[in-house]
Order: structure tokens, then sequence, then C-alpha cells
């Protein structure tokens, strides 16, 4: 009996040998693993660590009886802004008008608080899960460059460096958010067809020269976009009449503006409904950003414009530079299509913020202003453009609420 348990003990030990040596190697291996320094990762590489996804929850979602373009502009120097000026490097220095030197930032504490609900908070993270694998794509003019870089500087904190890029391919500048392959980009097209208008830094502003019907060279750049968001509002209305074209490129004609802006939403509209796919893609049209002019028109007798104005205006209130006439077209106009488009109104909403535009703290053709151009307010106030942080962020809130709304989790 005893010769026999030898034998078997002898049997056994190469293989008691054999796994043994099978686990120190096993726990070699992984302890190599784990501390990065495996032969693996030198040929092939370390694997990209993915992030768990952001769940969007009921509670994140508006209610969708709510009108989030109903309400006022309420003080809060808690949680606005956003984010700080000098934390995003992707602005433009049109926009950056502390560090242009305007002497207040009161314009960045106000949030928009609608009548009957509230705003989601924004909440980078979720957007970028959101977009994972998708595309943003603001177009249209230098206002809407602005939302767009807005949504870039919302979301650009949460991502690592190295983890980010950001690059111009006029008329196209492309941020890509790298481990969530998703881009959010901007595309320089101040009427949204085509025009003599159409290079995003050599662009003509006095002469202005519009092919109602031409949108192809646009749309291919827009063709298979996940979310595309237009605007296209301030580039027409430098006169009452525009020069414009319809069929031979050679046969230009004066039109009124009104008259060429439904001619070209439609050519738009017609793009939309041969080109779009309604389940794959959502499209979204930004009403008109308000201008503040003239001061008369929110303080009776005066006769300045948004320059020095520290607050929003209080009570109802409706500019002349915003056109009735433009606005109804666009509402007749989406109407007819046969695909859904969202209007993102925030024309009423933006109407009271005399107070946060770039006034003498931007630029003017290209440069920023000297002395003696900021001297005189009167000429040179910009009170088109907005600073940022400030109003096109909440038009990015409002924006965000919707895209939450569609947004469907998945296991």
């Amino acid at each position: 009996m005893k010769g026999q348990s030898a034998e078997r003990i002898q049997s056994l030990f190469p293989v008691l040998l054999a796994s043994l040596l099978v686990l120190g190697t096993a726990q070699l291996v992984f302890d190599s693993l784990k501390s990065g320094k495996s032969y693996v990762f030198q040929y092939y590489g370390k694997p990209e660590k993915l992030r768990k996804s952001v769940f969007v929850l009921p509670e994140d979602r508006m209610d969708e009886s709510c009108n989030l373009f109903e309400g006022k502009w309420v003080w809060d120097n808690v949680s606005y802004p956003l984010y700080e000026e000098n934390s995003c490097p992707y602005l433009v220095k049109q926009t950056t008008c502390l560090k242009n030197g305007r002497p207040d930032s009161f314009y960045q504490n106000w949030r928009w608080q609608p009548q009957a609900c509230n705003l989601p908070r924004f909440d980078p993270l979720k957007l970028l899960d959101i977009l994972r694998d998708k595309r943003l794509m603001f177009i249209g003019d230098s206002v809407q460059r602005a939302q767009f870089e807005s949504m870039v500087c919302l979301v650009q904190s949460v991502i690592p460096k190295g983890k980010k890029s950001f690059k111009r391919d006029p008329p196209r500048k492309i941020f890509k958010a790298k481990e969530y392959n998703a881009t959010i980009e901007y595309y320089w097209a101040p009427f949204i067809v085509e025009s003599i208008s159409d290079h995003a830094t050599n662009h003509t502003v006095l002469k202005r020269l519009v092919n109602l019907d031409s949108i192809s060279k646009h749309g291919k750049s827009w063709e298979g976009v996940d979310v595309l968001v237009f605007e296209s509002y301030v580039w027409w209305m430098y006169r009452p009449q525009i020069n414009a074209t319809y069929g031979s490129m050679e046969d230009v004609q004066e039109y009124n503006v009104t008259t060429a802006y439904r001619i070209a939403m439609e050519t738009w509209g017609n793009w939309l409904e041969s080109t779009i796919n309604p389940h794959l893609q959502k499209v979204f049209f930004m009403s008109m950003s308000p201008t503040h002019l003239w001061s008369w028109e929110w303080k009776p007798g005066s006769r300045g414009n948004c320059f020095n104005e520290s607050y929003p205006i209080q009570g109802s209130y409706w500019g002349t530079g915003s056109n009735l006439a433009i606005m109804e077209i666009l509402h007749e106009v989406l109407q007819d299509l046969k695909i859904n488009v969202t209007f993102l109104n925030i024309t009423q909403l933006s109407e009271y913020r005399k107070d946060a535009h770039t006034t003498v703290f931007g630029e003017r053709r290209g440069k920023l202003l000297i002395k003696e151009q900021r001297a005189d307010p009167l000429n040179f106030a910009d009170c088109i453009h907005w600073c940022l942080p400030g109003v096109p962020d909440t038009w990015n809130e409002i924006l965000y609420a919707y895209l939450l709304q569609s947004y469907q989790n998945f296991l």
C-alpha cells in the first residue's frame, strides 16, 4: 500500500509542478498588466479607458407641456456663469469682453427662468453621452458661431488633455471629443443658401449677392450630420432690398428682403425634404438674435445704444431690430415642411438682454477697437454680437433640454 501511495504521489508531481508554473506565470502576467509595463502594451499600446455611460433620468427631462421661452432673467451669481472666460481657449477675440477690457461682469450672472418649469441643469457628461459617435453642427453667421463656441466651452472642461482636438477647415470649425467619437462643428453660411459672402474669413460685408435657389455646395457638408442647428437673419437685414439671382446666375435682380428670405428658406426646405433622414437626424432652427441699436426703444428720450448697459430690460419689450415679417415667414415655411424641424424661439428672451452685447469690447473687421474708437460708442459699439460667457449659453441650455427629451438610454 505504501509503495502504491508513493507511486501515485510521484505520478501527480509533474502535474502539480506544471500547475504551479502556470499559476505563477499568470500572476506575473497579471502583475505586469496592472503595472502597465507588459510587453503587450509595448507592442500594441495601452487600451483606452472606457467611460461609463451616463444615464438620463426622468427628472433630467423637462415637462413636455412647459414653454421654455416664456419667463424672466433672475440674478444668480452662485451657479452662473457655467464656465469662465479665461478657462476656455476656443473663444475668439470678438466675444472675450472681459479680456478686452470690459469693466463689469454682471452680464455673466443672469439665469433664464421659464415661467412654469425649470431648465434642466446643463450636464456636459450627459450631453457628450448623447453625442457619442455623432456630429452636432451649427450653421449660420457669426452669431451662430458664438453659439458653437459657447457649446464647446460648456463641454470642454470635462474632457482630459489629449482627449480633445480643435481644427479649422474653412468654412468649418471642428471640435472633437475623442473618447466619445463626438464632434461639435460650425459651418459658415450667413444666408444658408449660397452667396458671394461664403468664404469664412474673406467675405464681403457691404456688397451682398445671394443665389436664392443654390444650396447644393453647402448641402454636401451637411449630409449625414446627426444634429443640425441652423440660423440666418442679421446678414439679410443690411438694407430693405438685396441683390440676388434665381435661375440664371447672370440675371441679378433687386428683391425685397422678405421676398428673398422666403425663397431662400423654401430652397432650404426642399433640400431638407430631399436629403434628411428624419429617423436618424434631428434639425433645429434658431429664431433671430435681436439687436439693441437704439436706447430710446427701452429708455424713451435717450440717444445712445447698448453701450454701458448693465442690467436686463424689465417688463414687456420687443425691439424694432427683430422683424416680425421674417418670423412669420419662418413659421409658414416650417409648417409646410414634410419633416419635423424644431423651432427654438430665443428672440423674446434675448430681447431683454441689452446689457450683454460686446459693445466696444469686441472686434471690428477682425481687429480689436483702438482707444479712439472705444471712446466713440455711438459709432463703434457692437450691439449685435454677444459676450461669452453670456446669452448664447442659455440658447444652448435650451437646445440641450430638447436633446435630453428625445434621448433613449441603451443598456
